[in-house]
């Protein structure tokens, strides 16, 4: 991931003031089968002149001591009972590269799916291949399934004017931001060439989409993502089509609040598309980047660091529920066969928070006629204003007083909001709700959708929508948009980067999504949900 683009842009960023480490749920008494995950967030050693072409030798010098890090964590990891590891984007190389200068970093994987090797136990099937072999020998010596991201190249045909592949790059080569996964015996089991990129210069996007998935003895299948891949419907919701529900996902991601902090949108992803996400990001404190987890639909536990903490990185290790239901199926019927009966295929899980009544109610209901909200509307209608967000231009309306219903509409997208605001902070901190609907075409293009509640960075209708971490007013409320996608990413994200999880998260066939949230444990930042209109970009 190419950082110099956004330099500017992340140079206003404030960072959190103390690490924040966080278990949501408890996960220790998980009912049904489980497995242990390990992620480590790396603080990665970067080359100080990226863009000055190395020898291979002196590249490898260079691969090697992050490779030191991480074998002192796949060990630390293995000795708590951790079955599979994910270290994060560019964690072996770093970033910033020009396309002629990584040539040192380069080594070629063989397709898994053509060809069984284990660089460890083959060493010299391949040459330069010191990473990959490095890699599989530290996956078969702490057992342990091991995902890792890592440069790579492959030749294409520039043999003559006939076989011309069209996609093949001027130098006959073409130079992947790549994935590999080994089995806990050293074994490749996977290789995944990142599809969307984020001004990558070194890297060419794939000639064809590649939707990669591993299977393991513990768990059943994952798929494989790297970092900007999650906003994209290729290749995320097609792993989602196939039923996919268990995700690896190195990411080098640079927080940008209100709406896309790293551990807030993995947050979002993993309850709005019901999986698993085991995210492991890149440290980086001058670019703004921390925030990993391990997130199911029902628990999350993740770090995000402050800037200037002297720590080299954080290794979570968590047990997780199984999700995937093939192989949960699988494992039900052995189990039947053992006892001399059947068992039914157990249902997935259901989405998180549903089967919790948070004492709210869908808007424009009878129901909202109840205790908990507001019996009035606020007492002067505020007037609409647009201003910027994450350089989008949001219709927002601010909050007046304790309570209240509001509704803002951008084009076809109207978000309703009602909340109850505690008296913490004096109700001085200024929030509004804000809609918009449209192209996304600042850093990447993609179309959106979304319903937020946020709060100010100042006094002045004007600074909402900017960047704020604190804040102390604790809000109940029941957000509400109908989308016209099915992808909608709900999120909570309270003072200090915590996450607050959902009371009620519910959709309806025809695109309504309502999130609902009380008892606050800390100030409230942003209430997001998130809907990517994947048809549209």
């Amino acid at each position: 991931m190419s950082v110099l683009i956004l330099a500017v842009a992340v140079a206003a960023l404030r960072l959190s003031q103390a690490t924040l480490t966080r278990t949501g749920d408890a996960t220790d008494d998980i009912p049904g089968p489980s497995y242990v995950a390990a992620i480590y967030e790396h603080k990665v050693i970067l080359n100080p002149e990226p863009h000055v072409p190395l020898s291979r030798s002196d590249a490898l010098e260079h691969m090697m001591r992050n490779l030191e890090v991480y074998e002192r964590q796949a060990l630390r990891a293995a000795e708590q009972g951790a079955q599979i590891i994910v270290f994060p984007e560019d964690g072996i190389h770093g970033f910033n590269f020009s396309r002629l200068s990584i040539s040192g970093y380069l080594e070629t994987i063989p397709d898994p799916l053509t060809e069984d090797w284990n660089p460890c136990t083959e060493p010299h099937r391949h040459t330069s291949t010191e990473v990959l072999q490095r890699l599989s020998c530290m996956a078969r010596r702490h057992r342990l399934y091991l995902v890792a991201n890592m440069a790579s190249v492959q030749p294409c045909p520039l043999n003559s004017s006939l076989d011309l592949d069209p996609a093949c790059p001027p130098d006959g080569r073409w130079q992947f931001n790549t994935n590999a996964v080994f089995k806990s015996d050293g074994s490749l089991v996977a290789r995944y060439h990142k599809h969307n990129l984020y001004f990558e210069k070194a890297f060419d996007a794939p000639p064809r989409l590649e939707v990669v998935t591993f299977d393991t003895p513990f768990a059943g299948k994952f798929g494989v993502l790297t970092c900007f891949d999650i906003l994209f419907h290729d290749p995320a919701v097609r792993l989602l089509d196939q039923g996919v529900r268990q995700m690896v996902y190195p990411t080098a991601w640079m927080n940008q609040l209100p709406l896309l902090a790293a551990v807030q949108f993995q947050r979002a992803f993993s309850l709005g598309a019901n999986v698993t996400l085991l995210a492991a990001n890149i440290r980086a404190d001058s670019l703004g980047m921390t925030g990993s987890g391990v997130f199911t639909p029902d628990a999350a536990t993740y770090h995000h660091a402050r800037a200037g903490d002297p720590e080299e990185g954080r290794l979570l290790v968590v047990r997780v529920p199984v999700l995937d239901t093939d192989w949960l199926a699988t494992e039900n019927r052995a189990a039947g066969q053992a006892r001399g009966g059947t068992v039914e295929a157990g249902s997935p899980v259901p989405p998180s928070g549903q089967e919790v009544d948070s004492g709210f109610c869908r808007l424009g209901s009878q129901q909202c006629q109840g205790e908990h909200l507001p019996h009035s509307p606020s007492p002067s209608p505020p007037s609409p204003f647009t201003t910027s967000m994450m350089y989008d231009p949001f219709s927002f309306l601010l909050l007046r007083g304790s309570e209240g219903k509001l509704t803002v509409c951008d084009g076809p997208l109207c978000c309703h909001l009602q909340y109850q605001r505690s008296p913490l902070g004096g109700n001085a901190e200024l929030y509004a709700l804000g809609a918009f609907a449209g192209i996304h075409t600042v850093n990447g293009r993609y179309a959106v959708q979304v319903c937020a509640l946020v709060r100010c960075s100042g006094s002045e209708a004007s600074s909402c929508g900017q960047e704020v971490e604190e804040a102390e007013s604790r809000l109940d409320f029941v957000l509400e948009g109908k989308f016209r996608t099915r992808h909608v990413y709900p999120s909570v994200l309270g003072s200090g980067m915590v996450l607050e999880q959902p009371n009620r998260v519910e959709t309806t066939p025809d695109g309504r999504v309502t999130m609902a949230h009380s008892g606050m444990t800390v100030g409230l930042v942003t209430a997001c949900l998130y809907g990517r209109v994947y048809d549209q970009d």
